[in-house]
């Protein structure tokens, strides 16, 4: 089996949704006894201080609106979700995206207020 390199499994992660994110945590945690949240967590003043200048962003639902529904099947589609964690989100709000290019997180943002969403970028 080829070598993967940290680099590969960053670029990997980025692509992700927060469900595959919190599915493969807990795969870590069964496979090897470790929570790899808590070694994230203590590294994380490290990563910002190496980020500040970086153009990422997050996409964070503020509010649903009236069209939900219609917020839901974007939520849906650019994240990857079922219906039921979509909805989900919709309802309480929360990041949508993160990590993502400043570009990206606009377009997303533009997207879920066509429909009617309260939306920042963080």
């Amino acid at each position: 089996m080829a070598k993967i390199s940290s680099k590969e499994i960053i670029e990997t992660l980025k692509e992700m949704t927060i469900l595959e994110v919190k599915e493969l945590v807990d795969l870590m945690k069964e496979e090897f006894g470790v929570d790899p949240s808590a070694v994230a967590v203590a590294a994380a003043p490290q990563a910002e201080t190496a980020d500040e200048g970086s153009s990422t962003k997050t996409v964070v639902l503020k509010e649903a609106g009236a069209q939900k529904l219609q917020v839901i099947k974007v939520i849906r589609e650019v994240t990857g979700l079922g219906l039921k964690e979509a909805k989900d989100l919709a309802d309480a709000g929360g990041n949508i995206k993160e990590n993502i290019s400043s570009d990206e997180a606009n377009e997303l943002k533009a997207k879920l207020e066509e429909v009617g969403a309260t939306v920042e970028l963080a």
